[in-house]
């Protein structure tokens, strides 16, 4: 049986439940199994068990229903004591002079990420700059060069194997001069552990800060640095951030390949453990596909 039909049956027998006794340390139990097979931590889902225990006895719960309820409510503010009210994602889609610097290992879709980024942005009145900072591979370079010409959106490029912080700062530049307002960097996706990849985007990191330091007085950039995850990597995924978050301080997550498959229950990791926020879901390939992260609505269909 997958994750999402055992977790439709545990909540199917929970709308069973008509007293308290029928809440056994077995229930608990079994819920925090589900949990951790949804990519929750071990140590998180203990902890969101025991406070759901809590509020069963102090309220006097004798439903079911009204158990699935408080769960829901509980995953919410996870999620809401990271990203009070979507915030990250208001401020990118009103900020002036804004650089998004994308991060992850490959595979995971940064490229595609960036490209429904800024035609998601684009239709919102915003003047998009995609920067190819991924020199470590051709494909991805020219996969962005596609990308804009699709979408009418400036490209930024070196040659293969040029300084990725070199085609940041001509992006900055080109943004400064006038011709888009949002820089969006595609940068290499090598393993994350790799010493000279952190490197090289701790050096990316420094360009932006002396960008943003020389024009204060006239162009305040900011700058967004979020990591796209793969929604079927499972606990790994935690690593990678915990990693990228360490080198560059990461200022969320986009999660990427999410269908009604994928467990997700990374992102209260995320949320809980390091206070990343998750901040948009792609579910396919189209430009389109992808949307603003929905606390609530994410903790209702991960609890359905």
């Amino acid at each position: 049986m997958s994750f999402a039909a055992k977790l439709k049956d545990f909540f199917s027998q929970m709308d069973s439940l008509r007293n308290p006794e029928s809440l056994s340390e077995d229930y608990y139990d079994n819920l925090c199994d589900l949990l951790v097979e949804g990519d929750f931590g071990a140590a998180s889902a203990m902890k969101l068990a025991e406070r759901l225990k809590s509020i069963a006895k102090k309220e006097n719960i004798t439903h079911g229903m009204e158990l699935k309820e408080q769960l829901v409510q509980l995953l919410s503010d996870e999620l809401m004591d990271a990203n009070p009210d979507g915030q990250m994602e208001k401020e990118t889609r009103n900020s002036g002079l804004t650089m998004v610097l994308l991060l992850g290992v490959n595979g995971v879709g940064k490229t595609t990420t960036a490209a429904k980024l800024a035609c998601r942005y684009k239709s919102q009145g915003r003047k998009p700059i995609l920067a190819a900072a991924d020199t470590f591979r051709a494909g991805a370079i020219n996969q962005l060069k596609i990308h804009g010409e699709k979408l009418n959106v400036r490209v930024i490029a070196h040659q293969q194997g040029g300084d990725p912080a070199a085609v940041v700062y001509d992006a900055v530049e080109a943004a400064i001069s006038g011709k888009g307002d949002l820089i969006i960097a595609d940068t290499a996706g090598r393993m994350h552990t790799k010493t000279a990849l952190v490197e090289e985007l701790k050096k990316i990191d420094r360009v932006l800060e002396n960008k943003l330091g020389k024009n204060q007085s006239n162009n305040t950039l900011k700058n967004i640095k979020w990591l796209v995850l793969d929604a079927t990597t499972g606990r790994n995924a935690l690593s990678q951030a915990e990693t990228f978050h360490e080198a560059v301080k990461l200022d969320g997550v986009i999660l990427t390949k999410h269908d009604s498959s994928a467990k997700g229950g990374i992102v209260f990791s995320l949320a809980s453990e390091l206070k990343i926020p998750t901040v948009f879901l792609c579910d396919g390939e189209a430009y389109d596909h992808i949307r603003p992260f929905n606390k609530i609505n994410f903790a209702k269909g991960f609890a359905q």
